[in-house]
C-alpha cells in the first residue's frame, strides 16, 4: 500500500546518492553550504557528489568566474557563469572516465540571507544545469526566491531545502509541469519563501512549459506576481520593475479591446506629462492581470492566461500577472521594486469600486487606510470616462460617480491635488466597446466583435479558438 506522501529533503538527497549514474557539483555563495549538506548526511554522497566549492570572498569569486558589469554577486548572470563554468569543467574531466555510464549535473546557488548588516529580506538565484540521460546536451532550470524568515538560521534551512527539492524534480519530474511544481514545493510554506521566477530549457523539459510553471506559483500562493516579456518569455519581475516609471492598466483583456489600447496610449501621454525629460526616456508600460478573484473560485485556467499573455506579447507588452484582488496591494507591490513614479490608467467605474466601501469591510484598517496605500506615495489615476449605462449618451467622469458622502470630501481632496485626472483625449469611436460584450459575442457566434479588437487579436482569436469561440478559422 502507498500513500505517495511527500518525499523530506533528506530522503530526496539520499536517493540521488543511491543512484549511481548521477554524478555532479554543488557550489554555494552566501546562507552557508547548506544544500551540499543535505547530500553528505543523507549517506553515500560519495557515488554523488565529484566536488562541492563555496567561494565567499568577492575577489576569490571574481578569479574564478569572473566579474560581473553590474558589480552584483547575487544576480542571474553569476548563476549562469557558475553553472557553466563548473559543468564543463566536471564534464571536461570526467567524460572519458565515465561519460557513457554518468549522467553529470552542476547545482549552483548565489544568495543574500539576512545578516546582522543587512535589513533587506533575503533572496537568491538557484539553478542546476543536468543530462536528463546519459549522453544527453545539457538542460537547465533556474530559479529566483525570496526568502521570507526573520532569521539567518532559518533561511539556511529552506534553502537548503528548496535546493534539494530543485535537483530531485530536474531529475525525477522534469517532463510534467505539475508534477514539478508538486516536487520543487513539497516541505516548504508560502510564509516562508516565494519562487518570482522559474525558467526551463533543454531537451528534457520538450513537454513542459516555462509560463505555465510560472502561472503554477501564483496559483499556489507560492508567489505573488510573475512578469512575461514582450516575446513571451518569464522575466524576474523585481528586476525588470527596478528603477523603472510604471504605468499600469488592471483589466482582464479577454481579449483586448481597441479600449484596452487606447487607455494604455492616453495614459502614457499622461503620465509623460507628469514625468521630467530625462524620466520620460524609462518609461515601462504594463498590462496586469489579477488571478483573485479566479482562484477563490477554483477557476484559472492556465491555457486561458496564456493566450492573453500571447496575445499582448504580439502587440508588443510586457504582462504582470498577479494575485492582489485590490489596487492599494498591487501599488505597495510596484512602489516597492520600482523606486520610482507609479501611475495607474483605469475606467470610471474600477474608480467607483476603489470608493465602495463595501470593498474594505472584510480588512481591519478600513477604507482610509486601503485608498491610503494607494495614494500615499503620490500615485496618480489617470480615469478612462465610460458611458453611463442608463444614460447612454452622457459621459461619466471623476465628477460624476458616485460615491458614499463619507468620501466625498476625500474625492475632492485628490482631485484638488491632482492625483486624480480625468483622460480627456480619448477615442469617441471606441467609447461604446464594453469587453464583457465582446467575450459574449466571441462565445455566442455573433459577428461584429472582429471590428471592436486589434486586427491582430481577432485573428489569433479565430485562428487558435481562444475564449471559447465557437466560429474558429480551423
Amino acid at each position: 500500500m502507498s500513500f505517495n506522501l511527500p518525499l523530506n529533503p533528506e530522503q530526496k538527497a539520499l536517493e540521488i546518492n543511491l543512484n549511481d549514474k548521477i554524478y555532479g557539483t554543488i557550489a554555494e555563495i552566501g546562507a552557508g553550504q547548506e544544500v551540499a549538506r543535505y547530500f553528505f548526511r543523507a549517506g553515500g554522497a560519495a557515488g554523488t557528489i565529484a566536488k562541492t566549492i563555496s567561494a565567499y570572498d568577492m575577489i576569490v569569486s571574481d578569479t574564478i568566474y569572473g566579474k560581473e558589469k553590474s558589480g552584483r554577486y547575487v544576480c542571474e548572470d553569476r548563476l549562469h557563469k557558475m553553472l557553466d563554468r563548473e559543468y564543463d569543467q566536471l564534464e571536461a574531466r570526467l567524460r572519458e572516465t565515465r561519460g557513457k555510464d554518468t549522467q553529470f549535473f552542476a547545482f549552483a546557488d548565489t544568495v543574500a540571507a539576512k545578516s546582522f548588516k543587512s535589513t533587506g529580506d533575503g533572496h537568491g538565484w538557484l539553478g542546476v544545469k543536468f543530462q536528463h540521460k546519459k549522453g544527453a546536451k545539457p538542460s537547465e532550470c533556474i530559479i529566483h526566491v525570496r526568502l521570507k524568515d526573520k532569521e539567518n538560521l532559518q533561511q539556511q534551512e529552506v534553502l537548503g531545502i528548496i535546493g534539494v527539492n530543485l535537483i530531485y524534480a530536474c531529475f525525477n519530474h522534469a517532463c510534467d509541469s505539475i508534477s514539478f511544481a508538486n516536487s520543487l514545493e513539497e516541505r516548504l510554506t508560502s510564509e516562508r519563501i516565494e519562487i518570482d521566477m522559474i525558467r526551463v530549457c533543454g531537451d528534457a523539459f520538450k513537454n513542459v512549459d516555462n509560463r505555465v510553471l510560472s502561472l503554477e506559483f501564483v496559483k499556489r500562493n507560492f508567489c505573488k506576481a510573475i512578469m512575461f516579456d514582450s516575446d513571451g518569455s518569464a522575466v524576474q519581475a523585481t528586476d525588470a520593475l527596478y528603477k523603472k516609471n510604471v504605468l499600469v492598466c488592471r483589466g482582464s483583456f479577454r481579449p483586448p479591446t481597441y479600449v484596452n489600447m487606447d487607455m494604455l496610449d492616453t495614459g502614457l501621454r499622461k503620465f509623460e506629462t507628469d514625468l521630467e525629460a530625462e524620466e520620460q526616456k524609462n518609461i515601462m508600460v504594463l498590462p496586469e492581470i489579477s488571478m483573485s478573484k479566479l482562484k477563490e473560485r477554483g477557476e484559472v485556467d492556465n491555457a486561458d492566461f496564456l493566450a492573453r499573455v500571447d496575445i499582448l506579447a504580439a502587440l508588443g507588452h510586457k504582462v504582470l500577472i498577479t494575485s492582489f484582488e485590490n489596487f492599494f496591494e498591487l501599488n505597495t507591490y510596484l512602489e516597492t521594486y520600482s523606486r520610482k513614479n507609479v501611475s495607474f490608467v483605469l475606467g470610471v467605474y474600477n474608480l467607483e469600486e476603489i470608493f465602495d466601501l463595501q470593498k474594505y469591510e472584510s480588512y481591519s484598517f478600513g477604507p482610509l487606510a486601503g485608498i491610503g496605500a494607494l495614494f500615499g506615495k503620490k500615485t496618480k489615476l489617470y480615469v478612462y470616462p465610460g458611458h453611463d449605462e442608463e444614460n447612454p449618451a452622457e459621459m461619466i467622469t471623476i465628477e460624476k460617480i458616485k460615491v458614499d458622502k463619507k468620501l466625498t470630501f476625500l474625492l475632492m481632496y485628490l482631485m484638488e491635488n491632482g492625483l486624480l485626472v480625468d483622460i480627456e483625449d480619448y477615442n469617441e469611436n471606441y467609447s461604446t466597446i464594453w469587453s464583457r460584450t465582446v467575450l459574449s459575442m466571441i462565445q455566442d457566434g455573433v459577428d461584429g466583435w472582429e471590428e471592436m479588437v486589434p486586427p491582430l487579436v481577432s485573428k489569433t482569436v479565430k485562428k487558435k479558438c481562444l475564449f471559447g469561440a465557437t466560429k474558429c478559422d480551423i
